[in-house]
C-alpha cells in the first residue's frame, strides 16, 4: 500500500507531500490542477520514463519519494531481491522508493536510502502499484493483451511458465542444429585445413622450451674459436700448460708449504692454514671443470646448420599461426585435433539433434494442449463474471467472449494429428470478443466498443480480475473518461468494491461526482499562484469539504447544489454499508 507521497520541485508542483489513506482514495480537481502530474511523479519513482523538462522551472532538480507498506505476499517477491543486492538489512513491512532528477539529465534512485540502479528500482516497484493512466484502457483493444490477463484471471502463471521453459530449450537445440547444418556445406574445408595444421605442427615435433635451448647452443657453435681460446687461457694459468709461467696451483702449494711450516711453530695460523688448503681444492676442481669443458668443444658446422634450420622452422610455424610460442602451437595442435573429431562426429549429432527437436516439439504440443484446455474453462468463469459485472455497468444486454485460435504450421508443435504454430506462451492466440446489444453478433472490441463502453469493460476485468490480482495498490486516471453520471455511481461502487472485495488500495483521478462520492478519503487538487508562480496544492477534504467539492463538481450553485452533494454522499455511504453487511 503505498502510505506516503514527498514530491519536491516536479513539473508545477514546489513541495508536496501526500498521506494516502487505505481503502478508496479520490484525488478531484480543475483540469490542469495538477492531478495527472502527481501521477506522473508516482510513475517517476516506480522507474518510469525521466524527462528533463519536469524539472521545475528555477530549479536544478527535481524529486520524488514513496513510502509503501508491503502485505505478506509483495513481501515474498520482493525481499529475494533485496537479498540478492545486499538490501536485506534495510528488509521490513515498510519500503522507501526514492529518485532523484537533475536538469543535466542525471538520475539517482534509491531504495530505503542507498543508492541502487535503475533497472532495480523497476523490479522492486512492479509488484506495488498497479497503474491504469489516461486512455491506457485502449490497450485492451489490443489483442497482445488479452492472453496475460486471462492467464491472470485463471492463475496459469505456472503452466504457461512450464511453456516457456521448454521452448526457450527448443530454441537452443535448434539453434545449435542450424550451425551444424551450415557447417555441414563448409566441413570437408574445414577438415582439410585442420588435418593439414595438426599434421604440420606434429611433424615438427616441438617441445615446449626447445627454442630457448636452440638459441642459447647456436651461440656456443658460433663462437667456439672464442670459447677455445679463453678456456685454454684460464687453464694455462691455473695448470701451468706453458712451461715458462708458473700455474696457480704451484704457487698455491708453494704458498701451502710455507703456511704448513708456520704452524708447526704457531698453532694459531691453523685457521689460516685451512682456508688456503680450501682454496686449493676449489682451484684444483675449477681446473678439472676447465678441461672437461674445452674436452667437449669443437668446431661441428653440421650441428650449427640443424640448429639454424630448428630455429627457423619454429619461428615459421610462429608466425603462420600467430603464436607466441612452442606451448601455443601445440594447444592449437590439439584444438584442430579437438575440432577434427567434432566434425567427424557431426552426422551423429546432427541425427541425436533431431530426434531430441522433435521429441521437445512433442512435449510442447502436449503441454500446449494442456495449457490451452485450462485457458478454455477459465475463459467461461471470465466470460460469465464480465458480463455480470457489465451489467451492474449498465450494459446488461452485453456478451462477453474469448475467442481462440490456432495456427497450423509445418514446423510447429505436434497437437494430435496436428503440427501447430507456437511461442513462449503456447499455441493459443486469443481475442475477447464484443457484443454490446441483443441480436448483434460478436466481434473484436475494437470494432464494437466507445470510449465509455472500453472503459466499463476495463473496469469490469478488472473487478473480474480481483480476487487473484496481487498488486496491493491500483491507480487508475479518469476511468471516468466517455461515462456519465448515472453509470458513474455504478463505477464508484465497483471501483469502491476492489477495495472491499479485492483487498486493494485503489486511487482514482476522476471529474464524475457520482464517483468521487465513494471515496474513502478525497484531495482536492488545486492550482494557486504565488509570488508569481504557479503552484499545485492538495487537502485531504472533510466531510464539509466534500460536500462542497461535489457541489461544485455538478456544476450549480446554492442549497440545492450542496443538496445534490449531500445525496450522493448518502448515496455511497447506504451502498457501502449494504457490501459490508451481506
Amino acid at each position: 500500500m503505498l502510505r506516503e507521497l514527498y514530491i519536491r520541485n516536479f513539473a508545477i508542483i514546489d513541495e508536496l507531500r501526500m498521506e494516502m489513506m487505505p481503502g478508496f482514495n479520490v484525488l478531484t480537481g480543475e483540469t490542469g490542477a495538477g492531478k495527472s502530474i502527481i501521477l506522473d511523479a508516482v510513475m517517476l519513482v516506480l522507474g518510469g520514463r525521466a524527462d528533463t523538462n519536469m524539472v521545475r522551472a528555477g530549479t536544478e532538480t527535481a524529486y520524488v519519494e514513496a513510502s509503501f507498506v508491503l502485505p505478506p505476499e509483495v513481501q515474498t517477491a520482493v525481499f529475494p531481491l533485496l537479498e540478492a543486492e545486499g538490501l536485506e538489512e534495510e528488509a521490513g513491512e515498510e519500503l522507501l522508493l526514492a529518485r532523484e532528477l537533475r536538469i543535466n539529465g542525471r538520475n539517482i534512485c534509491r531504495i530505503n536510502g542507498r543508492a541502487v540502479s535503475l533497472s532495480l528500482l523497476r523490479e522492486i516497484a512492479e509488484p506495488l502499484i498497479d497503474i491504469h493512466g489516461q486512455g491506457e484502457h485502449l490497450s485492451l483493444l489490443k489483442p497482445r493483451s488479452h492472453l496475460p490477463l486471462l492467464d491472470s484471471f485463471a492463475g496459469l502463471e505456472k503452466d504457461r511458465a512450464e511453456v516457456s521453459r521448454e521452448v526457450a530449450g527448443l530454441l537452443q537445440v535448434q539453434k545449435e542444429l542450424a550451425t551444424l547444418r551450415q557447417n555441414e556445406r563448409l566441413r570437408a574445408q574445414r577438415t582439410d585445413m585442420l588435418t593439414f595444421q595438426v599434421r604440420e605442427i606434429s611433424a615438427a615435433n616441438l617441445k615446449p622450451g626447445e627454442e630457448e635451448e636452440l638459441r642459447t647452443e647456436r651461440v656456443l657453435l658460433g663462437n667456439t674459436e672464442h670459447l677455445t681460446r679463453h678456456a685454454v687461457d684460464a687453464l694455462t694459468l691455473l695448470t701451468g700448460l706453458d712451461e715458462q709461467s708458473p700455474s696457480i696451483v704451484d704457487m698455491l702449494g708453494q704458498v701451502e708449504y710455507a703456511l704448513s711450516q708456520l704452524v708447526r711453530f704457531d698453532a694459531g695460523q691453523q685457521s689460516q692454514l685451512e682456508q688456503l688448503q680450501g682454496a686449493v681444492f676449489q682451484v684444483s676442481d675449477l681446473a678439472g671443470e676447465l678441461q672437461k669443458y674445452l674436452d667437449r668443444l669443437e668446431f661441428n658446422p653440421d650441428r650449427l646448420d640443424f640448429v639454424e634450420e630448428r630455429l627457423e622452422l619454429i619461428n615459421t610455424l610462429k608466425r603462420k599461426y600467430q603464436a607466441a610460442g612452442e606451448a601455443e602451437l601445440l594447444a592449437l595442435r590439439d584444438q584442430a585435433e579437438k575440432e577434427l573429431d567434432s566434425l567427424s562426429h557431426s552426422e551423429e549429432r546432427i541425427a541425436e539433434l533431431t530426434e531430441e527437436e522433435e521429441k521437445r516439439l512433442r512435449r510442447i504440443g502436449e503441454i500446449a494442449a494442456a495449457l490451452s484446455d485450462k485457458r478454455k474453462a477459465a475463459a467461461q468463469d471470465l466470460a460469465t463474471a464480465v458480463e455480470a459485472e457489465l451489467a451492474h455497468l449498465s450494459m446488461s444486454g452485453a456478451i462477453f467472449s474469448v475467442d481462440f485460435q490456432t495456427e497450423p504450421a509445418a514446423n510447429g508443435a505436434f497437437v494430435g494429428e496436428e503440427r501447430l504454430d507456437f511461442d513462449q506462451t503456447g499455441i493459443d492466440k486469443v481475442e475477447f470478443l464484443l457484443s454490446t446489444n441483443p441480436g448483434e453478433p460478436l466481434k473484436p472490441m475494437a470494432k464494437v466498443a466507445s470510449g465509455g463502453e472500453t472503459a466499463r469493460l476495463m473496469l469490469a476485468l478488472k473487478t473480474a480480475l480481483a480476487q487473484v490480482d496481487a498488486t496491493p495498490t491500483l491507480i487508475f486516471d479518469e476511468i471516468d473518461q466517455g461515462i456519465g453520471g448515472r453509470v458513474g455511481d455504478v463505477v464508484g461502487q465497483k471501483l469502491w468494491g476492489l477495495t472491499a472485495v479485492g483487498q486493494h488500495q485503489v486511487i482514482v483521478v476522476t471529474h464524475l461526482p457520482q464517483l468521487a462520492g465513494y471515496g474513502d478519503a478525497h484531495f482536492h487538487v488545486s492550482k494557486r499562484v504565488q509570488e508569481g508562480r504557479t503552484t499545485t496544492a492538495v487537502e485531504n477534504l472533510d466531510r464539509n469539504g466534500r460536500i462542497t467539492e461535489l457541489a461544485a463538481m455538478l456544476g450549480t450553485q446554492g442549497v440545492h447544489a450542496r443538496g445534490g452533494a449531500e445525496s450522493i454522499l448518502a448515496q455511497a455511504s447506504h451502498a457501502k454499508k449494504r457490501v459490508e453487511n451481506s
